[in-house]
C-alpha cells in the first residue's frame, strides 16, 4: 500500500489562495503566483519545466487516485470535466453535484468522512499511493485524523498578505521531518515525512 501524500502549493505567507479563492492570481503583470510552477510560468498550459515537471511527474507517478475538496472541485470548474492528472478522483462533500453523480463521470463524490474517502481512493489506487490535493480544510482534515505519511509544500516566492490560510490545525503540534529541499525559479518544493506517534 503506497503513501497518503498531502501536496499543495502556498505562498510564503502561508495562504494557498487568495481571498477570492483565485489560486494567487490578479496579483500585477508578470506576477508571480502559487501555481506558476505547474504551468511554467504560463497560465493556460501545463507547462512545468526542469525540477518542477520532475516534482510534478513523480507524484503523479507515485500515486493511483486523489483526494480533494468540494470548494477546491468548484473553483477549478472541475477541471473542464478531466479529473487532475487523469487520476480518479474522490470529491469529499456534503452536497454531490446532480450533474457529475452519473455513470462514467471522472468524480466519486464521498460524503461520509475522511476515512471513507482514503478507503474508496486506496481500493482504486492498488499498491500505488493517494494523493490529498486539498484545499486547506481538506488537508487539515487528514492531518488532524493522522492520515498523512508525508507533506509536499510548493512554497511559492509571493507574499499574498490575505487570503485562505493552510495551517490551522489546533493546539495538537503534527511533528515533521523533512526529506528534501528542491528549488525552480517557481517554487521551493519541500517534502516532510509526519512522524507518527
Amino acid at each position: 500500500m503506497g503513501k497518503v501524500i498531502f501536496s499543495i502549493s502556498m505562498s510564503l505567507d502561508g495562504f494557498i489562495a487568495a481571498p477570492n479563492d483565485e489560486p494567487g492570481r490578479g496579483l500585477g503583470e508578470g506576477g508571480e503566483v502559487l501555481h506558476d510552477w505547474v504551468h511554467g510560468g504560463e497560465w493556460g498550459s501545463f507547462g512545468a519545466k526542469g525540477i518542477d515537471a520532475e516534482v510534478l511527474g513523480e507524484l503523479v507517478a507515485e500515486v493511483g487516485a486523489i483526494i480533494v475538496g468540494r470548494r477546491m472541485f468548484d473553483v477549478s470548474g472541475a477541471w473542464g470535466g478531466h479529473s487532475p492528472g487523469g487520476l480518479p478522483c474522490f470529491v469529499m462533500t456534503h452536497r454531490p453535484p446532480e450533474e457529475w453523480v452519473r455513470e462514467g463521470s471522472p468524480f466519486t463524490f464521498v460524503t461520509d468522512g475522511v476515512e471513507s474517502a482514503l478507503a474508496q481512493a486506496r481500493a482504486v489506487a492498488g499498491d500505488r499511493g493517494v494523493a490529498i490535493g486539498g484545499g486547506a480544510d481538506v488537508g487539515r482534515q487528514f492531518l488532524r485524523a493522522g492520515l498523512v505519511d508525508d507533506l509536499q509544500i510548493h512554497l511559492a516566492p509571493v507574499l499574498l498578505g490575505e487570503g485562505i490560510r493552510l495551517f490551522e490545525i489546533g493546539s495538537e503540534p503534527v511533528r515533521l521531518r523533512r526529506t528534501r529541499v528542491l528549488e525552480s525559479p517557481f517554487a521551493t518544493h519541500l517534502r516532510f515525512e509526519v512522524t507518527k506517534k
